[in-house]
């Protein structure tokens, strides 16, 4: 039994090891957003789904030497796919949405591997119950107690202690290893088969003990094993495939307002293998009346969540209502949990005999690829929201009731004399409730007044139009604004009226360090006595506000990713077409833009560049790394200035910029904004605090009268542009490493 444990819990080790690991390798190829994580999900749910169907075959069409014989010639195939590596030739080649690149992508990386490696946990359980007579059912929590053991030591032991390219070189020296002692469970099994030949007409061999009865019901009593249902196996899907759903829709809530970081992927596939671990290794640890009750409390907690992030734009900021990242993170990872326990507990309870063992796998496997799917190809093609998130959450309360009714043992709890009793009504009164509040949920999200909405690989836009508040506090002047939105963040503002909309609101008021850096960036005459135009860069297009800073003879060129924001920038919004700076935009990811500019020579020469590309509330990690800087610095000037919104309700990046600055020798300091706050300096203009760091080398607009003076004359916190204080301890992220816990507020 030895070689059976160590090899299924070597090859679930190995297989969701390289998961994060590649997932972050190729994330910054592809804009660095939550969807780049959530296909690679996708493709490997498929994959695994490929894995199972491939032994539920091989267990059902072939004897078990032949199956041995297979196994191994497909094996030593997989080994030629050996060392894995990402070829940088598919980065980012296609305009829309990458998906089928970043699948192609993996397929011709791991594609062989991790199919061995999807196949091993059904097929040598199969192998198991045939050579040892015993339930192979506790080897199916051992693999995901390696699956789990991977999970946590990628983020805390892998990725702090190697690159990538040892990780990746790492893991194929592993998977060498887990092909040696997969092919001894082969031989171990032929030899098994040749040990049956020589006995088939004389019974056991002298000296072997007689199988007892109860080493052999679980395995030998088929007339006691009727095949399962097509209702019975409808609900393996179903339960399935909600709680898959809910893993990928759950990665996407935390990931697009955070950060898209390894943690935050793992954290949710962590709590989704525990609940397989917990449940499977003995019934008794799924406690009904527990796990009900924690799935209909965390489902309203989950909604309570949801509600409070429909909008944070003026109600939050005034009367602070906005929830903490870790309220977040928790209420959304406590739901999960108790979805994927309730679904996972109910398909225990409904688990076949061992000869069905393959079929119960090979239809959770199927959900498991149903529920990928749905998030990560169908739910951006037909909503407009994050809607998979509801329907997931409602549809695994409604299954999990339908699983307590189906179930022979309970069904007399639940139907007694004609009436729905206690528990049951109980949970249909909370679908009930829990349906009517995500629907009313669905209906606030999108305003009476909205513009325009889109859903692509990279978010979710939205264009609204509103009333704000340009007076004060005691005499309110309302006027119509309209706004763009990616997620819940507004990333970008304009003033309806003509007169007024050439004015820069939301992040970029006069105070803010923005206006600061290119109002007061030296500008020198030209031979026609007039100033020089400067030229500035900007990552991250929004509606296009930058724009209005610039001048005549002036220069601004956008980076935006994402095509849909172009074109509600250029549809929607006036700032590109006012301005009277010439105005270029570059599509694509900018760090890939930059850096193919680089190569053919072409190097911007930015007087200054904006680094100004949150999606919705998330940091781009791969843009504020120690290579990109670098990258950055050969498209700036000399005495260029490097310019980054660090305005985040859940991190600080203060001790990112300080550690970037140290790293190249600059100067950096930060400029705080008050916005319209009403309890601090500025009301009322239509705009928002805003933090702005500025790192530069630039001594004569250091020396400016007006950047000096935005300074306080003591050094104390009064001035809006501070440097940073002792207590901000420089940190230094790299394309191979990087924790969030090092910025969380």
């Amino acid at each position: 039994m030895i070689w059976y444990a160590i090899t299924i819990f070597w090859s679930a080790f190995l297989l969701f090891l390289v998961q994060p690991m590649l997932g972050k390798q190729i994330l910054p190829w592809f804009g660095g957003t939550p969807a780049v994580w959530t296909t690679c999900l996708l493709f490997f749910q498929v994959l695994l789904l490929g894995g199972y169907l491939y032994a539920h075959g091989l267990t059902a069409w072939l004897k078990p030497r032949a199956q041995a014989v297979v196994h191994l010639a497909v094996l030593a195939a997989s080994l030629w796919f050996l060392p894995i590596a990402t070829d940088p030739a598919y980065r980012a080649r296609v305009e829309g949405s990458p998906t089928w690149q970043i699948l192609a992508l993996l397929t011709f990386t791991v594609g062989a591997p991790y199919f061995i490696l999807s196949t091993t946990g059904p097929l040598l359980q199969s192998w198991f119950a045939h050579t040892h007579e015993r339930s192979p059912y506790r080897l199916y929590a051992l693999s995901n107690v390696g699956s789990l053991l991977a999970l946590l030591s990628y983020p805390f032991v892998v990725e702090p202690r190697l690159k990538l390219g040892e990780q990746t070189g790492s893991w194929s020296w592993a998977y060498g290893l887990f092909g040696l002692a997969c092919a001894l469970c082969a031989v171990q099994l032929l030899l098994m088969g040749k040990r049956d030949a020589a006995t088939a007409d004389g019974g056991l061999p002298s000296g072997t003990p007689s199988p007892t009865p109860a080493a052999t019901a679980d395995v030998t009593a088929p007339h006691d094993d009727p095949r399962p249902g097509p209702g019975t196996m409808a609900l393996w899907l179903g339960l399935a495939t909600c709680a898959s759903a809910m893993l990928l829709a759950t990665t996407n809530q935390m990931c697009q307002e955070v950060a898209v970081v390894p943690f935050l992927w793992i954290l949710p596939l962590t709590l989704y293998l525990l609940s397989f671990i917990i449940c499977f290794d003995s019934p008794r640890w799924y406690v009904r009346s527990v796990f009900l009750s924690l799935l209909a409390v965390s489902a309203v907690l989950a909604t309570v969540i949801l509600f409070v992030g429909v909008d944070i734009s003026e109600a939050t900021q005034y009367i602070g209502i906005d929830a903490p990242i870790f309220s977040q993170v928790f209420i959304y990872a406590l739901t999960l949990f108790a979805c994927a326990m309730a679904c996972h507990g109910e398909l225990v309870r409904s688990k076949p005999h061992a000869r069905h063992l393959t079929l119960f796998y090979l239809l959770i496997s199927i959900g498991g690829a149903l529920g990928g799917v749905f998030v990560a190809l169908v739910a951006p093609r037909i909503f407009n929201g994050y809607w998979e998130y509801h329907l997931a959450l409602l549809g695994s309360c409604i299954l999990v009731i339908a699983a307590l009714v189906r179930d022979p043992a309970t069904r007399h709890h639940f139907i007694d004399r004609g009436r729905v009793t206690g528990l049951a009504a109980a949970l249909t009164l909370v679908v009930a409730g829990l349906a009517t509040a995500l629907g009313i949920h669905a209906r606030t999200y999108f305003k009476n007044n909205l513009v325009a909405v889109s859903r692509n690989f990279y978010g979710l836009l939205r264009v609204y139009d509103e009333e704000m508040n340009v007076g004060d506090k005691d005499h309110p002047r309302m006027e119509p604004v309209r706004k763009l939105a990616h997620g819940i963040i507004t990333h970008g503002t304009q003033f309806l009226d003509a007169e007024r909309r050439r004015i820069p609101v939301s992040y970029y008021s006069p105070d803010s360090g923005i206006a600061l850096a290119i109002g007061r960036y030296p500008r020198h005459p030209t031979t026609s006595s007039e100033q020089e135009g400067i030229k500035i860069g900007v990552i991250g297009l929004g509606a296009g506000t930058v724009a209005a800073f610039g001048r005549e003879g002036d220069t601004v060129r956008f980076y935006e990713i994402n095509p849909v924001v172009v074109e509600m920038a250029q549809r929607h919004f006036t700032y590109l077409s006012d301005t009277p700076a010439t105005v270029e935009i570059a599509e694509g990811d900018a760090r890939l833009v930059l850096e193919n500019e680089l190569a053919m020579g072409q190097s911007q020469q930015f007087d200054i560049l904006v680094m100004d590309a949150f999606s919705s509330d998330a940091i781009p990690m791969h843009l504020v790394t120690k290579e990109c800087v670098a990258m950055y610095l050969k498209h700036l000037k000399p005495g260029g200035i490097l310019l980054v919104n660090i305005s985040n309700r859940n991190v600080d990046l203060q001790p990112l910029v300080l550690g970037l600055a140290k790293e190249f020798g600059k100067q950096a300091f930060y400029v705080d904004a008050s916005g319209d706050d009403p309890k601090r300096r500025r009301a009322g203009r239509g705009y928002y605090p805003s933090s702005w760091a500025i790192i530069t080398s630039n001594e004569e607009f250091l020396k400016d009268e007006q950047v000096q003076a935005a300074f306080a004359s003591d050094g104390s916190s009064r001035g809006a542009a501070r440097h940073f204080g002792r207590d901000v301890k420089p940190i230094l992220w790299t394309d191979d490493y990087g924790s969030l816990w090092q910025v969380l507020k």
